[in-house]
């Protein structure tokens, strides 16, 4: 979609939704972000969990469930006892780095337009942290 495109124009299968589909999650995004930047691109589900605070573990599965589906991990489950399983970037993956890399980054060079921001129901941040 070029800038300045009616907005009748906007369809529902368009790239800007189809992007914005991909991280309907808060944690799609996180879970991307980690696996790239603390891990090396890998990581076992109990290494994923124990660095990325506040997530469930079934939040953590069911968004590791959804990536997979989309094509942006890879999983692989070890012949161990009991088994390890471990997630990987797939080349999609990486990707989609590049994208959560831009806007971490101008999340962090922006914080105040952040702070600045009325407080979401939804959101766990409380107005003065």
């Amino acid at each position: 979609m070029q800038p300045g495109t009616d907005e009748r124009e906007w369809r529902e299968d368009c790239a800007p939704r189809r992007v914005l589909e991909i991280f309907s999650t808060k944690w799609t995004s996180m879970i991307l972000h980690t696996l790239h930047a603390l891990h090396d691109g890998r990581a076992r589900t109990g290494v994923l969990h124990r660095t990325l605070p506040g997530i469930s573990k079934k939040m953590l599965v069911q968004t590791l469930r959804e990536m997979e589906r989309s094509g942006l991990i890879h999983r692989h489950v070890k012949g161990t006892v009991p088994p390890a399983v471990e997630y990987s970037l797939t080349s999609l993956g990486h990707r989609f780095v590049g994208l959560v890399d831009l806007v971490y980054d101008w999340g962090r060079q922006n914080s105040d337009a952040l702070d600045l921001l009325q407080e979401r129901p939804s959101s766990r941040r409380k107005a003065g942290d």
